[in-house]
């Protein structure tokens, strides 16, 4: 008998979000004998204590019993279970300081730590991830924020309905102005401000069309990674090697800074990637950007004026283009950035559902049976040993 735990959430302040809700626990204990769910009493899921016992998922304190512990968002280092196999959001592969005195805590106390952001498919594609529900939140303050700062229209937000299918009614009858909305990325998140883009009824246009002309009715343009960066001598750009090599490349997006109202941000980025633009290109007369829903939320990443998270409760700060400090939003002369690290928590029944369709899918199978190599390869760490593919972080993780 393999028992999984659901963790109660220990990051302040606490996701909401579930790797599994009751529904698929209660699926879990029908077609297999060998697995057995319990769920750690918490106040704040998404899916309350009572509707997991409904389930008949058995409700405690005491997780010791667990062989494997599934969670959301990082576990603090005090509540780790030496020996334990734990399965969350780590944010560690980037070297985050933040998250280093608990990776350290992980390697002490020999436990094992499978990554759902390095659980992928063959190709490279991420197997699990909120993505797309972080877009659809992401856009949905994007579009809020513009209408608040000009008073053209009122959106409510997100967390105020029980559902997407709820969201959508809500976008009956909004008419937007005239805006131009430059949405950056390919994957899940973009396809989630995509979504949003949609249902708005913002029509899609090249993006030299974007560029050169004014149009009567809202627009927007998506700029995947060729139409984003190029080779410094080139011209040209492959995924492979932009990756690979990110510091051989420039950016393109600056002419869009002049043409868009709103940027909705979706790439992936680490330190070694160029900006979309500089604080220099802010106070140009010629930004016009005026909302920035930096969805992939990298603190001064690929969006300079990232000056950390706001919150679920006030998703919008402004930022002064000539001072470059954070201030209230929608003030004249500043940007209003909207950077929230748990979107999809507006959304936490939907989101949650689709992260335990795929975990069910695709991970608990091989978990339970003893691995595959989609497992090794999202083990940064067995029995407090880093696994090779990780070995770049032992002086991150203080080891020799």
């Amino acid at each position: 008998m393999i028992t999984i735990g659901l963790l109660r959430e220990g990051k302040i302040p606490a996701d909401n979000r579930v790797a599994l809700t009751p529904a698929h626990c209660k699926w879990i204990h029908k077609t297999s004998t060998e697995v057995r769910v319990i769920a750690q009493a918490s106040p704040e899921r998404c899916y309350s204590d009572k509707e997991y016992l409904a389930a008949g998922v058995e409700v405690r304190e005491d997780m010791t019993g667990c062989d494997i512990l599934l969670g959301i968002k990082e576990v603090p280092a005090k509540t780790l279970l030496p020996g334990k196999t734990y399965l969350f959001f780590s944010h560690t592969k980037k070297q985050q300081p933040d998250n280093r005195q608990m990776f350290r805590a992980i390697l002490e106390k020999k436990i094992t730590l499978i990554d759902y952001e390095c659980l992928e498919h063959d190709d490279g594609q991420r197997i699990l991830g909120f993505g797309f529900f972080a877009g659809v939140v992401g856009a949905h303050n994007g579009i809020m924020a513009y209408g608040q700062r000009t008073g053209e229209y009122n959106l409510g937000r997100v967390h105020q309905q029980q559902s997407f299918r709820e969201l959508i009614h809500t976008y009956f009858g909004l008419r937007l102005p005239e805006i131009k909305v430059a949405v950056t990325g390919s994957g899940r998140v973009a396809h989630g401000v995509l979504e949003v883009m949609n249902l708005l009824e913002i029509v899609e246009v090249e993006p030299d069309e974007f560029l050169e002309r004014s149009f009567s009715y809202p627009v927007f343009t998506q700029l995947k990674g060729g139409g984003l960066y190029e080779h410094v001598q080139t011209k040209t750009y492959h995924r492979e090697h932009f990756h690979a090599h990110p510091q051989d490349y420039r950016c393109t997006f600056l002419p869009f800074t002049r043409t868009a109202d709103i940027l909705m941000n979706g790439i992936y980025w680490d330190k070694n990637m160029p900006r979309l633009f500089e604080w220099e290109d802010m106070v140009h007369p010629d930004f016009r950007i005026k909302t920035i829903a930096d969805i992939t939320d990298d603190k001064e990443g690929s969006i300079p004026c990232n000056l950390g998270e706001a919150s679920m409760e006030a998703p919008i700060y402004g930022v002064d283009r000539q001072t470059r400090q954070r201030t209230a939003p929608y003030l004249p002369g500043s940007v209003d950035v909207m950077a929230v690290g748990n979107l999809p928590n507006e959304l936490p029944r939907d989101a949650s559902r689709y992260f335990g369709q795929q975990l069910i899918k695709y991970v608990l199978e091989p978990l339970i049976n003893g691995g595959s190599k989609i497992i090794d390869r999202a083990t940064m760490v067995r029995g407090g040993q880093l696994m090779e593919h990780y070995r770049y972080l032992s002086e991150y993780a203080g080891v020799r």
